[in-house]
Order: C-alpha cells, then structure tokens, then sequence
C-alpha cells in the first residue's frame, strides 16, 4: 500500500499527529544590574548602602556600581576604597540618579526624586512618619517602583535590616546611658553596672522585641539589675529563654511601672508598632517621680516616643533635661556607629543583588521572592501600601495582582 492510500497516514497528517520539534524552556538570562550609590543628604545620616568588599563582590558578578564620590565618608570609607573595588566614582550626582538602581539609606529627598529617571528602581527605608502626601505623588509622577528595605522580610518571616539596626540600637543605647550616668556629662556620677560590696544600679527595659533583648544583654554583662516590661507574655518568655536567666519580668502595669520608675537609674525605651505612632506608655508624671540624674534612652522616638515627655534631638545635641532626668531622644541611633550599622546593611543587600542579577533583574525577582516583595511600596507608579493609601487617600492596588496581569 503507497503512502498516499495509507489510510493512517492521511489521518494522522490531517489530525496533526506527525512528530513534532520539542519545545524546550528557553532560560531567561542573567542581568547586569547598573547600580548607583548616592551620598547620603539627610540630616545626620552616616551610613552608606554598601562598604567596598560587597562592592567588590557585585563587581565581579558582572554588575556595574556607581558610587558618587564622599559617600562612604562618613562611615570611615574613601573613594579610592571604592575605586580598587572596582566600582565607578561619581563627581556628579546627577550620574548616580541615572542608574537603572538607586540603592541608598534614607528617604531620598524632593530634589533627589526630581534627578530620578522614569521607570527607575528604588530601594532605601521609608520612614512611614516623617513623609507626607507630596512625597509619594512625586515618586509616582516619575512611574518609580520603590522597595523600602525596612518591610524586607527574609524566609522566616523576620525583617532582616529592622533586626540588625535593632540589635545596633538595643547594645548602643546601654553605652549611652552610661556615659550620661558620668559626673563629666551631669549625671549622678554612677557606674552602669556595679562593683563588688556596691548595688547595682537599676535599668527598666520597655519592650521585650529585638531593641529590648540586646539592651537587656549590655545591661546584664556590665552587671545591672534589670527590668523587663511588654505586654505580650510571649515575648517575655522567649527573652528569658534566649538569655538564659530568670529576670525580673512584668505585663506593663501602671502602678508596677510606676514604681520601677521611681527607683530606676536607667529607662531604655524600646517598643516598636507594627504601624503609625509608638504607644505612649510612660506619662509625664511617672517621669516627674523618678530619682534626679537618671537617664531617659528613648529608641522608640524614630516612631514618636513611648515618653509623654520625649521629644526628638539630634547628635549635635543629643539631651534634654526634664524634672532632672536626662532626655536621649535621637532618632537613627545606628548612625552613631555607622561603620558597624553600614557592613550590617550590606551583609543583607550584597545577597539580594546577586540573586536579583540571577534572576533577571527587579520585576523577575519580585514575581519569586514573597519576602522581598513586601517590600514594595510603589510598582511602576503604582501604590500598592494600604496604609499609604488610606492614610494619604491615594487610590492603591493589590501588588500580587499587578504583578500578575504584567505576565500576559
């Protein structure tokens, strides 16, 4: 029989049934990521998004850094620190804000979002209570997707960046106290700590979260008699549990604040909301009643303060006297070591780069990685924050959605 009265092969070309070319996944390429690292504007920041040895390592990934020169400054880095990394230095700052990338530490400013490119990537923190409506229609005026980096969350659940600069701010904050418990900076001319047939002196923690832990640990290692207040129970177990000691642990009470205060030589502020303002828990008569020439290390202040009496400062001038008790109440805490806060922050940005670079840049990476899309805030102009919107009134989106229907 010919092929052309064989019955099954004239069914099997009319049915489309002949062998056909396999249809292979194509992968998608690698993309270069063109970063730019401006230098920090805003008041009294020192930090910088990347120190040289992770500028090193995106470098010799293929990706290209630009760096506008002095940015590391402040935090003990030169540009020729950068330059032998392999990164590009920038004299003009226009030429960073030209990147495909803008990695920075604070907000950027109206003049900064005014250098930025349509379509531009952003990731920086975003400070939810400093900013105001004009701030976000500009950044969506430019069709901006930005990332703030304190809503990053790793594969845990926890928020990377907000851990490690709470960690910064829990041991900083106990040097702090100690150095305004000195006669040479007006304070009771105390030891934090004690020493053998002397008391210890005594700190009341409030808040048992990341800050709360690690001010607890300082405290503990100089020798303090510490105090733990929070209202969540669970959190005070597992502070105990991570610390390995039985402390002095309360719900927060009033009346049992109150009179932890009144002998208290040391506060540490430590309570974190999950949105908007600080609560506050400490009411200016509880602060009238404590010793004179205590100290008040309020860290809650970068979310309005948990002290009726707190107000912010800065670190040209840190303190404020009230009642007699000395006031800390400078926000960004992890600036005063800005060298240690800016390697912590890259420890967390370097691996985020390089798998964004694997993936095939921003939009790809955002599609797979949950933790880092909640991080975003703005996608190509869009805002998809709930909170942003009902506070701001600005109409919003659902980001998964978005990210959704651009795959079509």
């Amino acid at each position: 029989m010919t092929g052309e009265n064989n019955p099954l092969l004239r069914f099997s070309q009319t049915s489309g049934l002949l062998p056909q070319e396999e249809m292979l996944e194509v992968a998608k390429r690698n993309s270069d990521l063109n970063i730019g690292i401006p230098k920090e504007t805003s008041f009294q920041e020192k930090r910088v998004s990347l120190v040289p040895s992770a500028v090193a390592v995106l470098v010799s990934n293929g990706h290209n850094v630009i760096v506008e020169t002095g940015a590391g400054v402040n935090a003990n880095y030169q540009d020729k620190d950068y330059s032998e990394a392999g990164a590009q230095i920038a004299y003009n700052t226009e030429q960073v804000y030209k990147s495909d990338l803008v990695l920075k530490v604070a907000p950027p400013t109206f003049d900064e979002i005014e250098m930025m490119k349509p379509k531009q990537h952003l990731i920086s923190a975003l400070q939810l209570t400093v900013q105001q409506k004009n701030y976000f229609n500009h950044l969506i005026s430019k069709k901006i997707t930005g990332l703030a980096f304190d809503f990053i969350k790793d594969r845990s659940g926890i928020y990377p960046i907000v851990r490690a600069m709470s960690e910064i701010a829990g041991n900083t904050s106990i040097l702090i106290a100690s150095e305004y418990m000195s006669t040479t900076n007006g304070g009771r001319g105390m030891m934090l700590g004690g020493i053998s047939g002397v008391p210890p002196t005594e700190v009341v923690i409030i808040g048992a979260g990341t800050v709360g832990e690690f001010a607890a640990r300082a405290a503990v290692g100089l020798g303090a008699h510490v105090k733990i207040f929070d209202n969540s129970l669970y959190r005070l177990r597992r502070l105990q549990n991570d610390l390995g000691m039985r402390l002095f642990t309360s719900i927060i009470q009033p009346r049992e604040l109150e009179n932890a205060l009144k002998t208290a030589d040391v506060v540490i502020g430590a309570i974190r909301a999950k949105e908007g303002r600080t609560p506050v828990v400490i009411t200016e008569e509880m602060v009238s009643n404590m010793q004179f020439g205590s100290v008040i290390v309020d860290i809650s202040i970068d979310q309005g303060g948990c002290f009726e009496t707190s107000q912010v400062t800065n670190h040209a001038n840190p303190v404020f006297r009230k009642y007699g008790v000395t006031h800390y109440c400078v926000p960004n805490i992890a600036s005063r070591v800005s060298q240690t806060a800016s390697k912590a922050l890259s420890n967390i940005f370097t691996p985020i780069l390089l798998e964004m670079g694997e993936k095939g840049g921003m939009e790809n990476y955002l599609r797979i990685n949950a933790g880092v899309r909640n991080g975003v805030y703005l996608y190509n102009g869009i805002l998809t924050h709930k909170y942003i919107g009902e506070t701001y009134n600005i109409p919003y989106k659902d980001l998964d959605l978005l990210i959704a229907a651009t795959q079509w």
